[in-house]
């Protein structure tokens, strides 16, 4: 399975595409951040995403986009900019009939964390050592979009978006079924072990 991740906002914009590998690996495709500047109106910046999201879909025709849940936050500004290109991302998915996938930030930093509460320099860290890069991606940003991606891989059965029209897909069917049955063999190796003491 192939996975666009965006973490959403005006003024940086991550993107990150990984596929899936057995053994519940993750392989980079491509990473960035789509810029735009805070002078340019609102309705230019966007426009200037939107392309840029166009181009990264086009480009490497993902399974599923997994987009940052944007929640309130103290600057409202700020807040309003990220919902606004989450929105963008989504609109772009759907229009290729490709899956949205939301998944909040503490959902995204336990799983490739393990705490919900891990700061990006931690995120940064992880993500460079589950996809085997030399160095942490930067800036935090395309980390984020990387982790969300990531996130989405190893949760398939994630919020997906769009109802009985994107359930799943073949691939993230499959996914969920390999992660169940490696999760029945550890149980099943573990409770085999407690009966042999």
């Amino acid at each position: 399975m192939r996975v666009l991740g965006v973490d959403p906002g005006l003024t940086r914009c991550g993107v990150g595409v990984v596929d899936s590998r057995p053994g519940r690996r993750a392989v980079l495709v491509g990473v960035g951040v789509l810029r735009t500047a805070p002078e340019t109106t609102t309705d230019l910046r966007l426009l200037e995403i939107s392309r840029g999201l166009d181009s990264w879909l086009d480009e490497h025709v993902p399974d599923v986009v997994a987009v940052e849940r944007v929640f309130a936050q103290n600057n409202r500004g700020t807040v309003m900019g990220t919902a606004q290109v989450a929105g963008l991302a989504m609109v772009a998915a759907a229009r290729r009939g490709v899956p949205v996938a939301l998944h909040t930030p503490s959902e995204v930093k336990a799983a490739v964390t393990g705490s919900g509460r891990a700061d990006k320099a931690q995120v940064q860290k992880m993500i460079a050592s589950i996809l085997g890069l030399a160095v942490a991606p930067e800036p935090a940003d395309a980390a984020d979009a990387l982790a969300l991606a990531v996130t989405h891989l190893w949760r398939p059965a994630g919020a997906l978006q769009g109802g009985d029209r994107h359930e799943t897909t073949p691939a993230q069917r499959a996914w969920a079924a390999a992660e169940q049955q490696a999760r029945s063999r550890y149980r099943t190796g573990v409770r085999g072990r407690e009966q042999v003491r």
